[in-house]
C-alpha cells in the first residue's frame, strides 16, 4: 500500500484515487476545489473517476458489485438494489420507503445470507436516504467473503478479537465492556440509540444542543420522529428553552464539527437530569481517551471509523450505556428486543488489529495537531483558526492524560479566492473523513453542507472554511507542505 505519511495523495492527475489505496477505503482523492465542486454537482466525469466513496453516501464498488450479480440474475432493471445483513434490517429501510411513497415501489429479496431491498421509481429516493442517515448496510469486507475474494474466518477468532476491542474501549471509556456493543458503523450506534430511546419513551422530537455533523441531526429528523436545533450562543436561557422544547432526548456532539466547540455538557446534564430527558453524546472527534464524556451522559456513541481504526478503511461503530443511567435497565431491556447492526467479521478483525496503537497514536496527533494550531496562529493569511485548546468547556472534561483531538478548521483572510488557491497548491493527502493517520484536508462545510451553505453561514460558518485531520507525520514536515501553500497566496 501506498505510504500516504510520505506520498500523499494531491495531484490533479490523482483525482478519485482511493484514499487509502485499499478496497475498503472511506476517502477519496479531491486534490482541487473545482473537484469538490463537481463532485457535490454530480458531474459525470467527476464521478466517474471515483474509484471509493465514504459508503454511507454510495455503494462502494464490492458491494455495488454484488448488487449487480443479483440484478443481472433476477433481470431488476430500472430498479435500485440496497443490501442489508439480514431480512430484519432489511424490513426497516422498506418500512420508510413505504411510509414515503407507495408500497408497490420495492420488495425484499433474500440471498447469499443476505437481505436486498430492491427499490423502484420514488422508493429508491428514500432507499437512499435511508442507507445514507442510517449506515445500517452490508460491509464491504462482508461483500468481499461473499464474491469469495476474501475468505471467511473462523468464528472463534472473529468473538476472540470482538472481545478484545471492546476491552480496549472499556479501559479508555472506564466502563465495563458489558455496557459496550459494536456496531456496523457510528450511524448504525445513533439509529439503535434512538430505538432504544423511542421505546421508552413517547414519539417527541429530539434536540440537538451545538452546531450538527449533518446525519446526527438528519437520522432523527427523517428516520424517526423530528428533531430541532438550538445553540448556546443563540439561547439565552437554556434550561427554558429545553422545557419549552420537552424533547425526547438531548443529542451532543463533543466536540461539534467543523468548528469544534465545547457545548457546557456538565451544566446541559445537569438540567436534563433534573427534566428527566435522556442525554446522548456523540464523542467521535473528542475521543474517550481525551474527554470524559460517559459522566454527562446517559448513552454514548461513536464512530470507530475515525480515531479508533485510524487506517481510512474499516466503517465501524461503538454503542455505550451508562451503567448510572437513571434508565439503564429500561435501556437494556429494550435492546434486548432490538435486532444490533452487528459489525461484520472481516472488520471485526481489521479493527482489532489496527486500533492496537491507538493510545500511542491519540497521544501523538494532539501534539501534532496543537503544534500545527500554533504555527497556523503566527501566519499573517490565516484569518480565525479553530481549535478546542482555549475552550473552557472541553477543558473542563479533559481526562488526565487527555489532549485536544487531531482536528482543526481555519479560515483565510482572502476568503473563498484565498482557499481556493490554497487548497490547490497544497501537497496534503485531500479528501472527506477524519481520525486517519495520515493527514487529510478538506473544504469540509462544502462537502457537508453544499445544498444549505446559507443555512451554515447563519451559524457563522463560511463555505470556504478548511478543515484538517491532522496525522503522524513529522511536525516539521507537515508545516513545510502549509507553509509552502501559505506562501503561494
Amino acid at each position: 500500500m501506498r505510504d500516504l505519511l510520505k506520498n500523499p495523495i494531491w495531484k490533479n492527475v490523482e483525482l478519485g484515487y482511493s484514499i487509502p489505496d485499499s478496497d475498503h477505503a472511506v476517502s477519496v482523492a479531491l486534490p482541487t476545489w473545482n473537484d469538490v465542486i463537481n463532485y457535490e454537482e454530480k458531474n459525470p466525469e467527476c464521478i466517474k473517476s471515483l474509484r471509493s466513496i465514504y459508503p454511507r453516501f454510495g455503494l462502494n464498488h464490492l458491494v455495488k458489485r454484488l448488487c449487480e450479480k443479483v440484478q443481472k440474475e433476477n433481470q431488476y432493471n430500472n430498479h435500485s438494489i440496497w443490501p442489508y445483513p439480514n431480512e430484519t434490517i432489511a424490513l426497516k429501510a422498506k418500512k420508510y420507503c413505504d411510509r414515503n411513497t407507495s408500497q408497490e415501489y420495492s420488495f425484499i429479496e433474500i440471498k447469499y445470507n443476505f437481505a436486498f431491498l430492491i427499490t423502484k421509481k420514488t422508493a429508491s429516493i428514500y432507499a437512499k436516504s435511508f442507507w445514507q442517515h442510517t449506515g445500517l448496510g452490508i460491509s464491504s469486507r462482508a461483500a468481499a467473503i461473499e464474491l469469495e475474494l476474501e475468505d471467511s474466518l473462523p468464528k472463534s477468532l472473529v468473538n476472540e478479537k470482538h472481545q478484545i476491542i471492546k476491552n480496549r474501549i472499556s479501559k479508555s471509556s472506564k466502563t465495563d465492556s458489558n455496557n459496550i456493543h459494536l456496531t456496523s458503523s457510528g450511524m448504525s450506534a445513533l439509529h439503535t440509540s434512538l430505538e432504544i430511546l423511542y421505546k421508552l419513551f413517547p414519539e417527541k422530537p429530539t434536540l440537538q444542543i451545538g452546531f450538527p455533523y449533518v446525519d446526527v441531526l438528519k437520522l432523527p429528523m427523517h428516520i424517526f420522529h423530528g428533531a430541532k436545533l438550538i445553540t448556546e450562543e443563540n439561547c439565552s436561557d437554556i434550561e427554558l428553552e429545553i422545557k419549552r422544547i420537552n424533547p425526547a432526548a438531548l443529542i451532543i456532539e463533543l466536540p461539534s464539527n467543523p468548528m469544534l466547540k465545547c457545548v457546557n455538557i456538565k451544566k446541559i446534564s445537569k438540567i436534563a437530569n433534573k427534566l428527566n430527558i435522556p442525554v446522548i453524546v456523540d464523542d467521535t472527534i473528542g475521543s474517550n481517551l481525551n474527554i470524559n464524556s460517559l459522566e454527562h451522559a446517559d448513552i454514548v456513541f461513536t464512530s470507530l471509523t475515525k480515531i479508533f481504526s485510524g487506517s481510512g478503511d474499516i466503517l465501524a461503530g461503538s454503542l455505550i450505556l451508562n451503567p448510572k443511567s437513571k434508565w439503564i435497565d429500561q435501556f437494556r431491556n429494550a435492546l434486548s428486543e432490538i435486532n444490533l447492526p452487528m459489525l461484520s467479521d472481516g472488520d471485526i478483525v481489521s479493527l482489532e488489529k489496527v486500533s492496537r496503537d491507538v493510545n500511542q497514536r491519540v497521544f501523538e496527533q494532539n501534539q501534532t495537531c496543537l503544534e500545527l494550531k500554533k504555527r497556523l496562529e503566527t501566519n499573517k493569511e490565516i484569518k480565525n483558526i479553530f481549535h478546542p485548546e482555549n475552550c473552557p468547556n472541553f477543558n473542563s472534561i479533559l481526562t488526565s492524560n487527555g489532549g485536544y483531538g487531531c482536528l482543526l478548521s481555519f479560515e483565510l483572510k482572502g476568503g473563498i479566492n484565498k482557499a481556493k488557491k490554497f487548497y490547490d497548491s497544497l501537497h496534503i493527502s485531500k479528501g472527506p473523513s477524519l481520525g486517519t493517520k495520515f493527514t487529510l484536508v478538506c473544504p469540509y462545510v462544502l462537502l457537508a453542507h453544499y445544498d444549505e451553505l446559507d443555512w451554515a453561514e447563519s451559524f457563522g460558518i463560511p463555505s470556504h472554511l478548511i478543515r484538517v485531520s491532522v496525522g503522524l507525520e513529522d511536525k516539521d514536515h507537515l508545516w513545510r507542505s502549509f507553509s509552502e501553500a501559505l506562501n503561494n497566496l
